[in-house]
Formats: C-alpha cells, structure tokens, sequence
C-alpha cells in the first residue's frame, strides 16, 4: 500500500529529529585530544593514544594546543571541540580557577604498580582540583666537565661558588620565577619552605642577595635552546637548562647534569568544561595516568612518570638503547632534594615580584 505524501513526509521528519536527538545524546564514536607536537606528540600517539585505541576500541582524533587561549576562546565559542587537554600545570590551574575545566577531584585512578593507592603514587602536585599528572620536567644545572676536571661540581651549592668553580654562569632572563627559589635552595632553605619564606620581604631580600653573589658574572638566556649553546661555545662555565636539553646530547658526557635542588613542573591532563564526552575523556585520563603507558612515554623522552611506582617499569629507548631512568626527573636517585614549582603561589605574588625583579636587573 502506497503511503500518502503527506504521511511519508512526517515521517521522514520524525526520523530526522529522532536521529538528531540521538546524535546530540550520543555524540559521535572517538575522543579529540589537544596536545604538543613533534617529539612529544609522537610520544604519546605510541604510548598512549594508540594503546588506548587498541584497548577501547575508541579513536582518538589528535589536534594541536595553542595555549590557554585556544580554550578561552572555544568557551566562548559555545562549547569546547576537545575532550580532553594536555596542558602545563601553570595553565590548568589558571584554568581551573577561570571555571574552564571539569572538575576532577573526585576522580578514582588506577592503583601503582605496588598496590598503592593512588594519591600515595603520584608525586606532589600532580593531582589538583581539575587536573590529572602525566609527565614531569625540570630546571637543572648543567656544567662543562673539561672546565672542572679536577674537582666537578655536585650541588646546587656549587653553582653559587665562585672561588672554587669560577667562570660565567648562565641563568634564564625572562623573569624572577626558578631564579629566586634556587637561590634560596642554594642558601640553605629546605624546599619545602621556599614558598613560605619567599612570601616574606626578609626571605625576598635574602634570594636577591644570594644571586647578587655571582651577578657580575651571570649571562642571561632567554630561549631554551641557549643554554647548551653558551656550554658549547665556552660562554658559560655552568648553565640552567631545561633537563630534556641536556639530554639531547647525552651522547657526548661532556656536559653532566646536577640534579641537586632541580625545580620540576608538570604536564597534566584536562577535561574543558561542558565537554560532551566527559566519560569517555575521564575512561582515557585513567589509562593514560596509569603506571604502565607513563613509563613506556618515558622510554621514548626523558620526561619523568608522574607516578613512582611507573619508574619499575622504565627501561630502555627503543632507538638508542640508552638507559632512561638515569635522566628522569622523578627518579629517586635525582628526585632527592626537588621543589615543584607553585603556579598558585607565582598567580598571588608574581606582579610584585616582576617589578623587583625588573629593578634588580636594571642595577
């Protein structure tokens, strides 16, 4: 029996919304992930994305992330493109504060390789209030070990002395942040009191006047790649650096890495507020935080796991065969006397201390 036009058309109609309603319910399969490029892109896409595929059945659809800037403007855009976010700590707790990301902290995350619960397992400050930790980096201290045959520097200390390591040392120019908590550090303030004293006009002059010891020989960097330039060319005796510079030349032991009062930071996972596949955004943070994807990530880049337990697992590049564990941050070896840098900390006081630090500089 031939349907009326009428009729026929209605029903197409119906179907249509129904499958437009059923579309806005259940979003289409995958999960959009906004992460950094090159190397470490590459990285995840082998240790997590893929494996999360593989695992889920879910693709995940990579894009780049621009900065916070791209979240503030899908915001008010009307809703986010992205599911989940690789963002630096600084970032996502300026985001979280902002009301641009999910909430997190009722989160339930895989147990450590050991059994440990999870918030045992990941290393301070990697779980907050809308994050999730991945990867940690650090500022280190590197040195040219032809300069210092005899007798090589080992501390943070050292650094700072002149007498006994002489020659220019190179510290990063673009602002007061790394530089005055490792000046405290190397003036004998426990990490864990750095925040506190540096809150202080007593512990503030106190950073200025351990730097004011080697200013005259100081040379300022301002990119991450200068560091080991200025090592290279005899620029600088000893250098902050950025540890995965450092170990781009790893080849060549030339230049070892003091790990002594490193100040460490993190890459961690985001949710953008409204995301319309929070589940399966949270199903994919789980399993990219768990002990065994971190590890393998950090086979390929000498980015440290945010978990302890992960480092069990850690071994070899799969390139270069070189031992990995030794240029971690997080390994307990180097993690010993580490301060996390507090991007709450740099939101409350950090205009204050941009413009001593600008004075400081000018004289």
């Amino acid at each position: 029996m031939r349907l009326p036009r009428w009729f026929a058309v209605m029903l197409a109609f119906l179907a249509g919304t129904a499958g437009g309603v059923y579309w806005y319910l259940t979003p289409p399969a995958g999960l959009t992930v906004a992460t950094w490029g090159d190397a470490y892109g590459r990285a995840q896409a082998i240790a997590l994305f893929h494996p999360f595929t593989d695992k889920t059945g879910v693709d995940v659809r990579v894009k780049n992330y621009g900065g916070l800037k791209d979240i503030e403007a899908r915001a008010r855009s009307g809703g986010p493109e992205w599911d989940v976010v690789d963002l630096e700590l600084d970032e996502a707790a300026k985001a979280c504060r902002e009301g641009l990301l999910e909430r997190l902290d009722s989160i339930e995350l895989p147990p450590g390789v050991d059994g440990s619960r999870a918030f045992r397992d990941f290393v301070p400050g990697a779980l907050g209030p809308c994050w999730v930790g991945s990867v940690v980096y650090s500022q280190v201290v590197a040195y040219d070990s032809q300069r210092y045959e005899d007798r090589p520097p080992r501390t943070l200390r050292d650094f700072f002395d002149l007498e006994r390591f002489p020659g220019p040392r190179g510290l990063r120019g673009n602002g007061p942040r790394y530089n005055l908590e490792m000046a405290l550090l190397a003036d004998g303030i426990n990490f864990w009191q750095v925040y506190s004293v540096l809150a202080t006009e007593g512990g503030l002059q106190r950073a200025f006047a351990k730097l004011d010891t080697i200013k005259p020989v100081i040379v300022w960097w301002n990119s991450t790649d200068e560091p080991m330039k200025l090592l290279a060319s005899g620029g600088v005796t000893m250098t902050t650096v950025l540890n995965a510079r450092v170990f781009d030349i790893a080849a060549q032991p030339r230049y070892p890495t003091i790990w002594d009062g490193q100040l460490y930071q993190l890459d961690v996972f985001g949710i953008p507020k409204d995301a319309a596949r929070k589940a399966r955004a949270i199903d994919f943070i789980r399993f990219a935080t768990s002990p065994a994807p971190l590890a393998e990530e950090a086979d390929l880049l000498p980015y440290g796991p945010a978990r302890h337990s992960a480092l069990r697992l850690v071994g070899r590049n799969p390139e270069t065969n070189e031992d990995m564990r030794a240029h971690l941050p997080t390994a307990p070896e180097n993690f010993n006397n580490a301060l996390a840098v507090d991007p709450d900390w740099w939101a409350r006081h950090g205009a204050e201390i941009e413009a001593r630090w600008a004075e400081w500089r000018a004289h």
